[in-house]
């Protein structure tokens, strides 16, 4: 027993080594020994092979899976005409004029809007053309082949039994060093070196936590980042945003106070740095808000402020309209796009279907998180990292209503001319 013990022992040790002097001490002095990047680029030639394995067996296999419709329905693909006729099949006498059964085609058409329109199918998962050899796709392509399988299975071995007490190592690390750290330097009094020291825990802090999700993160036109007295905006699709920022500078957040330990990690950051955090009853009144957010700017040695505009998650692949309350304040507005890679895993935190251990269990046993920051002169930040903006639900507008009374029109005016020989 005593042997086991020791073997234990030694293992520990063997690995409390390699976390430290290989993956914290690096990301601390914000260094990188390549290993992370050896490791994506392994992952892209082997989801590249399965890819093309997964259309092989496609091609060989008629009854092989098939990719996952994208949206929440399946739309139909024939044509105004084709549908007509289908649901006229039954009356061929009244194909020349209107037949109550019409009324069909428009009502389904209309459904189909309200269900799984532009701005719903933004809160679902993103669907990806290839599989990334991840079940919680739903699509079972691991049983093409054997190899596929095999490659599948030590995907699962790795995941779950090497990168997950990785990851969980590391994440333990690093908010246990943000408690302590931003506890003790909140006794300090007000003074540069305490602003010094507060930023250098914020930042060694989020290095590891991103350390601990194994990701990679490019960051583009670095002239243009956020400055202190001003306000970061950013397109929102997880929790994560905050430490994929924070990686590259230190923020002022803005939130609501929680519970917990999310309540616990709050009060303690907020000794050593003024972030701005508000009681349930404070944030349903806009102008109590606003007049605190603006005290923080007027201080011009103060953080940015970082502020996701959106007002929830959205998944990846789009902006969503943002709220005008962000932009009222004053001060300079710095905007922030960010796009995630969704070849190595799902970022988006679907609130309503996962709560956050859920969720951070899921991200942590993904491939890894590849991510995309372009910082931008004050203008709109849709056009960059391949994302649609703008969007938001609105009445339809008349010219579309137009088109398919027209195209309605046509069939019935169509179907009287071939009829006319027959009745003269």
């Amino acid at each position: 027993m005593e042997d086991m013990w020791s073997v234990a022992g030694v293992i520990f040790k063997l690995w409390m080594f390699m976390v430290v002097f290989f993956i914290m001490l690096p990301a601390m002095f914000g260094l990188s020994l390549g290993v992370t990047g050896v490791y994506n680029l392994i992952l892209v030639k082997i989801l590249e092979w399965a890819t093309v394995r997964i259309q092989r067996g496609q091609q060989e296999r008629l009854n092989a899976p098939v990719p996952l419709l994208t949206g929440i329905i399946e739309r139909a693909e024939s044509s105004m005409e084709e549908e007509m006729g289908e649901l006229r099949r039954s009356r061929p006498f009244a194909a020349k004029e209107f037949v109550l059964s019409d009324v069909m085609y428009f009502y389904k058409k209309g459904v189909e809007s309200i269900v799984d329109d532009q701005v719903t199918q933004r809160f679902s998962s993103e669907e990806l053309v290839s599989w990334n050899l991840l079940t919680r796709t739903n699509q079972n392509f691991h049983y093409i082949s054997l190899r596929l399988t095999i490659i599948w299975g030590l995907g699962v071995f790795v995941r779950y039994c090497i990168l997950l007490p990785l990851r969980i190592t590391l994440a333990i690390i690093g908010l246990s060093w943000l408690v302590i750290g931003t506890t003790l330097v909140g006794f300090l009094p007000e003074s540069s070196a305490k602003n010094w020291l507060s930023e250098l825990v914020h930042l060694t802090c989020y290095r590891i936590c991103a350390r601990g999700l194994s990701a990679t993160i490019h960051y583009h036109n670095k002239e243009n980042r956020p400055q202190k007295g001003g306000i970061c905006v950013a397109n929102h699709t997880t929790p994560i945003d905050v430490v994929i920022l924070a990686n590259d500078g230190c923020y002022a957040m803005v939130g609501q106070i929680h519970e917990g330990l999310l309540g616990v990690i709050q009060r303690s950051i907020v000794r050593s740095c003024p972030h701005v955090w508000f009681e349930r009853s404070e944030m349903k009144d806009r102008h109590a808000v606003t007049s605190r957010l603006r005290d923080h700017i007027k201080a011009k040695t103060k953080l940015p402020i970082l502020i996701f505009p959106e007002g929830t998650c959205v998944n990846n692949t789009s902006v969503m309209m943002f709220k005008k309350g962000s932009f009222e304040i004053g001060g300079t507005i710095y905007p922030v796009a960010i796009k995630y890679d969704p070849r190595f895993g799902d970022a988006f935190w679907n609130s309503s279907k996962y709560n956050m251990v859920s969720y951070l269990l899921r991200t942590m046993t993904s491939w890894a998180i590849v991510v995309n920051v372009w910082y931008l002169p004050p203008m709109s930040i849709q056009h960059l990292g391949g994302l649609d903006g703008g969007l938001k639900r609105g009445k339809v507008k008349d010219s579309f209503k137009e088109v398919q009374q027209k195209m309605y029109s046509s069939i019935i005016v169509q179907q009287n001319s071939f009829s006319l020989p027959e009745t003269s």
